[in-house]
């Protein structure tokens, strides 16, 4: 008879009880692209699920494995519905399962509709803390969905801004997240009525909008030098012309460059970014590899497509958490 296998189980409200700090999410998150920058991981490009049924929604398929004392192959699939608001849903339902690499039996499902929302958050402000200008004032942030409440939390955890702006498509959407973000944060949140007002001359730009198809909404001339750009909305919402204000441009992973989205998609697909014009990758500069900012007037591009790596080191932080805490639950597979 084979050895018994069993499945830890965290579901939404386990992951709830954990209440990782921001500075857990970081760390696990950290940790993991310095593997990757040192080598110490494999990543599949990302793939994609368009049921026919669903006029405006896919899956993402995101694959990989990180070893050292992680040590696990995992999986993470996550649906991307932008209606999903009509019915009081949320826009993204993620599940993560982690396998044993050395036998191939499944060790772990894990929730990731949190961890997708974390993990991106905290690779936009990891991000930052590697590429952005020294002791950045302002942060003008596109969009209100899950990842944008992590992506304003972790960046403000890193910074101390002087002004936070704000702005989404729905003014219901955007004066709700302020408020959110005013009552954790403990801080101003300026809500602006266009993308102009909110994002020329900041030092940090997020775009992580929710377009229903592309439309170059985001303006190069808005952009100031020195600053950090990041856009990763699944529809591109940049200009084409964006890429050649920049100094750098460094990516989560560059094998997700090549896909049907992502916001420099064009930028690609007409040979404006290829990989020998791409800086570096993320991970490489966490690690020592190659140097992130250089100088207070490199103008900077950080396009991140959402790393399985991200998925797979937050998960196993939070599985290692949940073990010490008696949270979840453990099920016999076999």
């Amino acid at each position: 008879m084979s050895p018994p296998v069993y499945i830890d189980y965290l579901n939404r409200f386990d992951v709830e009880a954990l209440a990782l700090t921001d500075r857990e999410i970081l760390d696990a998150v950290e940790g993991a692209l310095a593997m990757q920058g040192r080598g110490e991981t494999e990543i599949e490009p990302r793939m994609h699920i368009r049921p026919r049924v669903a006029e405006e929604g896919h899956f993402n398929v995101l694959r990989g494995w990180i070893g050292g004392g992680i040590d696990s192959a995992g999986t993470k699939v996550v649906g991307d519905f932008v209606d999903n608001y009509r019915a009081g849903r949320p826009s993204e339902y993620g599940l993560l399962t982690l396998f044993d690499p050395h036998h191939g039996a499944p060790k772990a499902i894990v929730d990731a509709t949190g961890i997708t929302e974390m993990r991106t958050g905290a690779v936009t402000a990891l991000g930052a803390k590697y590429l952005a200008p020294p002791k950045p004032k302002v942060l003008g942030h596109i969009g209100a969905r899950g990842t944008a409440y992590w992506n304003v939390r972790l960046l403000c955890h890193l910074f101390d801004f002087e002004e936070v702006r704000i702005h989404s498509r729905r003014p219901e959407s955007r004066e709700a997240f302020a408020d959110q973000l005013r009552a954790d944060l403990g801080r101003e949140i300026v809500v602006t009525e266009d993308w102009e007002t909110c994002l020329k001359d900041c030092d940090i730009v997020v775009e992580a909008s929710r377009l229903p198809e592309p439309a170059p909404l985001l303006k190069t001339a808005w952009i100031k030098q020195g600053a950090l750009v990041i856009p990763y909305g699944t529809m591109s919402a940049v200009e084409i012309n964006l890429t050649d204000i920049m100094d750098k441009v460094v990516m989560d992973d560059w094998g997700q460059a090549n896909g049907i989205f992502g916001a420099l998609r064009a930028h690609v697909d007409q040979g404006k970014l290829t990989r020998e014009t791409l800086h570096g990758e993320l991970g490489q500069i966490v690690a020592g590899e190659i140097p992130g900012r250089q100088s207070d007037s490199e103008t900077i591009l950080f396009w991140h497509r959402g790393l399985s790596l991200s998925d797979i080191g937050l998960g196993h932080a939070m599985l290692e958490k949940a073990k010490g805490m008696g949270v979840g639950q453990r099920l016999r597979f076999a």
